[in-house]
């Protein structure tokens, strides 16, 4: 755990603008692990029903085409449910070099929070079941802990059962 305020990735310092609570957890990451939820739950002991991974989707629309997804990592994304969410007929998940340049940040990384285009987000209903959920800080072997009401004020979210 490190202070907050020494962190500084968008997402740290939109949490500090916004005056939200949170905890920066920082852990070593292993270049070599492209399964970041799993391994950010496991360095860091977590349950891994509260440790939320950031999922950006494509809807196919011609504007305002991307949208993002946090569910837990021990979970997939629902994206029949995400679509019908977003009022549209299906979502694929975006192309990894498309959701790099939507969020300013690389995939493994990509927090919900801090994006450079404010996209429609939604939050999987399970993460009211926990005091606090954990994300991406912005960067690999960074996450941080919040609480979920904070993190859709934040991001302009809402909840919704978007899980299988």
């Amino acid at each position: 755990m490190v202070d907050q305020k020494t962190a500084g990735t968008p997402a740290t310092l939109a949490l500090t603008a916004a005056r939200i609570p949170f905890t920066v957890h920082e852990y070593d990451h292993d270049a070599a692990n492209t399964d970041f939820g799993r391994e950010a739950v496991q360095s860091l002991g977590l349950d891994p029903w509260q440790m939320f991974k950031t999922l950006i989707v494509d809807t196919g629309a011609a504007r305002a085409n991307l949208a993002c997804g946090i569910v837990p990592v021990a979970a997939m994304m629902d994206l029949k449910a995400m679509a019908r969410e977003l009022g549209v007929k299906k979502v694929d998940l975006a192309d990894p070099h498309a959701a790099e340049l939507s969020s300013g940040y690389i995939v493994g990384g990509i927090s919900p929070v801090g994006q450079k285009n404010q996209l429609p987000t939604i939050l999987d209903e399970m993460a009211g079941l926990f005091d606090t959920i954990f994300v991406s800080g912005g960067r690999r072997g960074m996450d941080i802990e919040l609480r979920p009401d904070d993190l859709l004020r934040v991001v302009n979210g809402r909840f919704a059962n978007i899980i299988r």
